[in-house]
This record gives C-alpha cells, sequence and structure tokens, in this order.
C-alpha cells in the first residue's frame, strides 16, 4: 500500500512539474486525487480478497456438511 502511494505521489509530482508553473494549490489537489485512487483501488482489491476467501471458506464447510451427512447415513 505504501508503494502505491508513493508511486503515486512521485507521478504526480511528475506531472506538477512537467506542465509549467502552477498553483501549489493544483499540485496537492492532484497529488490528493491520485491518493484517493490509490486507496480507492487498494479498497477494491481488499475487498475482492475477502469475498474470494470468504467464497472458499463457505464451499469447504459445504462439502465438510456434506461428507458427514454421508458418513452418518452409512
Amino acid at each position: 500500500m505504501k508503494k502505491f502511494l508513493a508511486i503515486a505521489l512521485i507521478a504526480a509530482t511528475f506531472v506538477a512539474c512537467n506542465e509549467g508553473e502552477k498553483k501549489v494549490e493544483d499540485a496537492v489537489n492532484t497529488a490528493d486525487s491520485a491518493a484517493s485512487a490509490v486507496v480507492d483501488s487498494a479498497a477494491a482489491t481488499v475487498n475482492a480478497v475477502t469475498d474470494s476467501a470468504a467464497a472458499t471458506v463457505n464451499a469447504v464447510v459445504d462439502s465438510a456438511k456434506a461428507a458427514v451427512t454421508d458418513s452418518s447415513k452409512k
């Protein structure tokens, strides 16, 4: 997460320095929007991993229940 934030900050700095003279507020707004995009992307990734892990756990629990039910019928 820190790497993405650092890369976004560096990219925002390059963009701010490459466009000639700008106000400090514009550079800060650019850095803020880049940082928020990184945070949103990281949050989406965490949610996707959490959902995937939950689905996997549910599948394992379901298969364990099925195995217990099948073995108790014998």
